[in-house]
């Protein structure tokens, strides 16, 4: 039965190593009509642990195979209908919230918001996405999550491909109504280190009040997005200003619109935080070729609280909302908004990340 157990697991290592996408993104996610979901028989178990207390058993850069007897319970608290989440959902407790890399798409038709979640975290890999040494430009903590070991040794945790694999591990319970978010104050928002383990809104579903837009946007483009997404000469980085992006996200077809309009032009090809940066030309330079390949953008818009705490709040380019226009009078300062969405950390900054567009309502 272990020889069993290692050749699927081996499968869903192997799975794991192609499917990844880069730590810079969101992918594509289908959000089409599923079949119903078969019958099943809510179980109940005995949580072992809270959320906040397998977090605490994380070491920065150490990711781990749990090996001992780990059960965490949590509410379902994601939904990947929207196209916003992408192979994965979260769930939370009283102390947390934690991602679940569950590698399906379409988990909204199984996992429903509110519905109690089981997962025997024994065989699982506990690591970490988005930490950043702090350097000049800052660095921090991101997000502890639980999943499967990457052979490939970019990420500190793969998806569990496997159907077999994710039966052994996740179970579902019975059905709730959907988690009510916690309004959330400036003076409990996390810091640079903190994780779940310190900070009991790190995971969770929140709502933000009152956010002033912060006239800022940030992008990763592609000169070519079928080539090398990690080569310099492939990148464009926007950032410190708007460049005319007054939508949610990018999806292809606006991309496209903005590099024909112009937008753009002036901004350097390469990396911003080296030499290369520039080194390779201006978006000019390359329109024709970016116009050919253009593919969708996820976008961090900036936003800040009443005390000055910056937010971003980052989505997917493939999204169903990605082209919402953002209220004109929210961009010019003149409303605020109210987000309900994740709290994550990226490199010990906070970024928010919303279910679908019905977690923006603007102040009048």
């Amino acid at each position: 039965m272990k020889r069993i157990y290692d050749l699927i697991a081996a499968a869903a290592l192997l799975a794991s190593s192609v499917m990844m996408s880069s730590c810079d993104e969101f992918t594509p996610v289908f959000t089409g009509k599923y079949p119903e979901p078969e019958s099943y028989q809510p179980v109940v178990m005995t949580p072992t642990h809270t959320i906040a207390e397998l977090a605490a058993m994380y070491e920065t850069g150490k990711p781990m195979r749990l090996t001992e007897n780990i059960i965490i319970a949590g509410k379902v608290s994601t939904s990947d209908q929207a196209g916003n989440f992408y192979r994965s959902l979260y769930i939370q407790d009283e102390t947390g919230g934690i991602e679940l890399k569950m590698g399906k798409t379409g988990l909204y038709n199984d996992y429903k918001p509110g519905q109690t979640v089981y997962v025997n975290c024994t065989g699982l890999w506990l690591g970490m996405y988005g930490y950043d040494e702090p350097d000049n430009y800052g660095g921090g903590n991101g997000m502890v999550q639980l999943g499967y070991e990457d052979p490939s040794g970019e990420y500190e945790t793969s998806y569990i491909e496997v159907q077999y694999l994710i039966d052994a591990h996740v179970f579902r319970g019975s059905l709730g109504s959907p988690v009510e978010p916690v309004v959330v104050a400036d003076a409990d928002l996390p810091d640079a280190e903190d994780t779940q383990a310190t900070n009991q809104y790190v995971g969770r579903l929140v709502t933000l009040e009152n956010l002033t837009y912060g006239n800022e946007i940030f992008t990763l483009l592609y000169v070519n997005g079928n080539k090398d997404r990690d080569a310099s000469e492939n990148r464009v980085f926007l950032s410190d200003g708007t460049f005319g992006i007054t939508t949610w996200a990018m999806s292809e077809q606006k991309v496209v619109e903005h590099l024909l309009a112009g937008d753009w032009d002036d901004c350097n090809v390469g990396n911003g935080r080296d030499a290369d940066n520039g080194v390779y030309g201006s978006v000019a330079d390359h329109k024709d070729e970016m116009v050919t390949y253009a593919t969708p953008a996820n976008v961090s818009q900036y936003f800040k609280t009443p005390e000055g705490t910056e937010i971003q709040i980052r989505t997917s380019g493939y999204c169903r909302f990605a082209d919402l226009e953002i209220d004109p009078d929210v961009l010019a300062g003149r409303k605020t908004i109210n987000a309900t969405g994740i709290l994550t950390m990226y490199q010990g900054s906070i970024q928010f990340v919303l279910l679908d567009q019905n977690g923006i309502e603007v102040n009048e």
